[in-house]
C-alpha cells in the first residue's frame, strides 16, 4: 500500500459517507471518521509505527464505520465487506486485506485488542474521551441515540451514562496510556461535577418550588390587598374633594355675595367659619393622594446589597434602561435578591398606606367637627341677631 492508495480511499470513503449515509447519524459520520482518522496518526507515531503499519491502521480508520449506511447493530463486518471489496478492486495483497479486516473488526466495543495495531485504532475510536471537547461530542452521540430509537434520554442520565462508561474504559495502546489518560480522567471529574451540580439543582428547584408557592402566593395577596386599600384611600379623599369643594362653590356664590347686605352681617362669621373648616378638608385631603417620587439615583452596588427596590417606578424612574435591564436580570438570578425586593416593595406600600389613612382620619374629623361647628355658629348667630 502507498499514499496514493490512501488519498483514493478517503475520496472513496468520504463521498460513499456524505451520499448513502443517514442524516440521524450525528455521531457516526465522515467527521467522526477524519476524528478517528487524525487519532490514529497521532499515536502511531508516539508508538513508533513503521511507515507501512501507519498506512493500515489509516486505511482500516476511513472504512471502520462505513457499515453504518447499511445497520447500526454489527455495522463492523458490513464496514469489512465494503473495505474488502474496494481493496479487491484496487489489487491490494491478500495479507493486508486480512490485516486491515481485523482492525476493523477490533473496533466492536466488545472486543479485547491482541496486538499494537488493534490497541491503537481501538484507542482512536474513543479518543474523543480524552479530548477537550469531549462533552460536545457526546452530545452528539446522545442526539444520535435519541433520534434513532425515538427516545428521549435526559441530560442527567446521559451525563451518568458518560461517567459510568469513562470509569470502565480502558485505553490500550502504551502511548494512549501516557498521554490521553490524565485527560481521560480530567474529563470524568468534570462529568462528576456536573452530575452533582445538576442533582443539586433539581433538588433545590423541587424544595424551591414547593416553597415559592407558599411564598408567592402571601406576596399576590398581601399586594393586591394593599393595593386595594390604596384605592379605597383615594376612593375617600376624592369624595371629600368633592363635597367641599361643592360647600365652598355653593358658599361663594351664593352666601359671600349677601353678605354686604347689613341685614345678613350675621353669616359673615359662620360662613368664615365654614369656609375655613371645608378649605382645611381639601388641603388634608390633597395631601393624602400626593404622590411622591424617590429622589435618590439608584445604582449596581445598591442593588447587589439589597439597600433598594427596583421594582417601584419611583425608585427606578432615575435609571438608564441599561442599569434597569441590568437589574431584573440580577433579580431574576437572585431569587433572595428578588423576595427581598418584593418584602421592601410591601413594606414601603404599608408606610405610604399608613400615612394616607392617618391624613383621611385627621381630614374626616376636620370635615366632622367643622360642619358641626360651622352649623353650630349658623344657629348661634341666627338666634343672636333675631333676639336682640
Amino acid at each position: 500500500m502507498n499514499e496514493e492508495l490512501l488519498l483514493q480511499v478517503e475520496i472513496y470513503v468520504a463521498e460513499l459517507l456524505s451520499k448513502q449515509l443517514s442524516s440521524l447519524n450525528y455521531y457516526h459520520n465522515a467527521i467522526h471518521t477524519r476524528r478517528v482518522v487524525s487519532k490514529v496518526k497521532e499515536l502511531a507515531k508516539l508508538d513508533s509505527c513503521t511507515e507501512q503499519e501507519v498506512l493500515t491502521l489509516q486505511v482500516a480508520a476511513w472504512f471502520h464505520d462505513t457499515g453504518y449506511i447499511h445497520l447500526d447493530s454489527g455495522h463492523e463486518e458490513e464496514s469489512v465487506k465494503i473495505a474488502l471489496s474496494f481493496l479487491e478492486k484496487h489489487a491490494v495483497a491478500k495479507e493486508s486485506q486480512d490485516q486491515i479486516k481485523q482492525l476493523i473488526l477490533a473496533t466492536n466495543k466488545d472486543y479485547i485488542p491482541s496486538n499494537k495495531l488493534e490497541c491503537i485504532l481501538k484507542d482512536a475510536d474513543c479518543g474523543h474521551l480524552a479530548s477537550s471537547d469531549y462533552i460536545e461530542i457526546s452530545d452528539y452521540l446522545l442526539k444520535e441515540i435519541n433520534a434513532k430509537n425515538q427516545s428521549e434520554i435526559s441530560d442527567l442520565e446521559w451525563m451518568q451514562e458518560n461517567l459510568k462508561f469513562l470509569k470502565n474504559h480502558t485505553f490500550y495502546s502504551n502511548a494512549a496510556k501516557q498521554h490521553w489518560q490524565p485527560k481521560k480522567e480530567l474529563n470524568l471529574i468534570e462529568i462528576q461535577n456536573k452530575i452533582d451540580k445538576k442533582i443539586s439543582k433539581e433538588k433545590k428547584s423541587k424544595n424551591s418550588t414547593k416553597i415559592g408557592r407558599g411564598v408567592e402566593t402571601m406576596f399576590r395577596v398581601q399586594l393586591k390587598n394593599h393595593i386595594e386599600l390604596s384605592a379605597i384611600a383615594d376612593t375617600k379623599a376624592n369624595i371629600l374633594l368633592s363635597v367641599n369643594a361643592i360647600i365652598i362653590s355653593v358658599a361663594l356664590s351664593n352666601l359671600i355675595p349677601k353678605l354686604d347686605n347689613p341685614s345678613n352681617m350675621f353669616l359673615v362669621y359662620p360662613t368664615l367659619v365654614l369656609m375655613l373648616f371645608s378649605v382645611a378638608s381639601v388641603v388634608l385631603s390633597v395631601l393624602s393622594t400626593r404622590p411622591k417620587i424617590s429622589n435618590v439615583a439608584i445604582t449596581k452596588e445598591m442593588i447587589r446589597k439589597k439597600r433598594t427596590n427596583i421594582l417601584f417606578f419611583g425608585n427606578f424612574q432615575k435609571m438608564s434602561l441599561e442599569d434597569f435591564e441590568w437589574g431584573i436580570d440580577y433579580l431574576m438570578e437572585n431569587e433572595d435578591t428578588l423576595y427581598n425586593s418584593l418584602t421592601k416593595d410591601l413594606y414601603y406600600l404599608g408606610l405610604v398606606l399608613n400615612r394616607k389613612y392617618k391624613l383621611l382620619r385627621i381630614t374626616y374629623t376636620v370635615f366632622m367637627f367643622g360642619i358641626i361647628i360651622s352649623a353650630a355658629a349658623f344657629i348661634f348667630s341666627y338666634y343672636v341677631y333675631f333676639s336682640a
